[in-house]
């Protein structure tokens, strides 16, 4: 009896590892095969030692620097739908944090400065001046909030895309083991055998081309759950009451928000947070669309179009 005890308790140790080994090697094998369509879209520039990916097209006088959220796997990608539309009347960029998209992966401190550090470098070495009209998704609102802050003559507007406000996380915890459990089944590719989760709303519900649909997928693989956004996951409460403490901001601020799904928060509470943090803007609006946290996915159409009316309203 004891004999077949330890057996079973043998078998239900080494399965888990053959089942982690067999996944890890699939992974690699798969990310392999995944590097010939793992090119990037934009240019690379060095930012303190690491490759930032900075993509831009269209020519306008404005230009429009889209911000994304936490964990956005693939920026360039995930904001085209919209700015696609955009790009014909104004200048269009996209700036890849590190541990996103094209850029690098390292592990370094994603404080507010050390963020807006590398933004405004990456421009800079891109040779695209301001001032810039930020386009910032979820989390990003934090940074962009934080940019106009402290260097005002930079920033003409804010059209928040979803954005957090300091007041969501006023309550915010982190639970570091489901953020490491995270990385470590991307990091061995049990992301691979879960149906549907490389399947974004870019991919689900935008206008990418099967190309570039297959091009996410890859970058998906690479960028999911990486040490830098975990970085950045455990350092926005902190971020996010430095920016609810710095004051108000006095630029237009235009917020699309979604309807909380994919938030965390329930819409009423989600869209509190919203409405009371324009509340105190002298310049401030609120669109509120009956659509999920990717509303620039989902109601790209709309949004230009709203984005043009308003941007025109602020020039005149």
């Amino acid at each position: 009896m004891k004999r077949r005890t330890g057996t079973i308790l043998s078998i239900l140790i080494i399965l888990p590892i053959i089942a982690v080994v067999l996944s890890y090697t699939n992974h690699s094998i798969q990310l392999l095969r995944e590097d010939r369509i793992y090119v990037p879209i934009g240019q690379k520039v060095q930012v303190d030692g690491r490759m930032l990916n900075v993509y831009s097209e269209g020519n306008g006088e404005m230009t429009l620097v889209f911000m994304s959220g936490g964990g956005t796997s693939s920026p360039v990608l995930d904001f085209k739908s919209l700015y696609s539309l955009l790009s014909g009347k104004y200048r269009i960029v996209v700036v890849e944090k590190t541990g996103y998209g094209f850029s690098d992966v390292e592990d370094v401190g994603r404080d507010l400065a050390s963020l807006l550090f590398d933004t405004r470098q990456a421009l800079a070495l891109a040779d695209i001046q301001g001032p810039f009209t930020l386009c910032p998704h979820s989390m990003s609102g934090i940074e962009a909030i934080y940019w106009a802050q402290t260097y005002p003559d930079e920033v003409t507007a804010i059209i928040g895309l979803d954005m957090a406000v300091p007041g969501a996380y006023e309550n915010y915890t982190v639970n570091l083991s489901i953020t490491r459990l995270g990385k470590f089944l991307a990091d061995i590719g049990i992301i691979r055998w879960i149906p549907g989760l490389a399947e974004s709303d870019a991919i689900k519900y935008g206008t990418l081309t099967e190309a570039e649909k297959e091009l996410y997928r890859a970058v998906f693989y690479r960028r999911t759950a990486t040490k830098t956004m975990l970085n950045e996951i455990q350092q926005v409460k902190a971020n996010a009451t430095f920016v609810g403490k710095n004051g108000t901001i006095d630029i237009p601020v235009l917020i699309f928000a979604s309807n909380g799904q994919g938030t965390g928060w329930n819409e009423e509470k989600w869209r509190s947070y919203q409405r009371s943090y324009i509340s105190t803007l002298a310049n401030g609006a609120l669109i509120e669309l009956d659509c999920s946290h990717y509303v620039h996915d989902i109601e790209y159409r709309r949004i230009a179009k709203e984005m043009q009316t308003y941007l025109d309203g602020i020039r005149q």
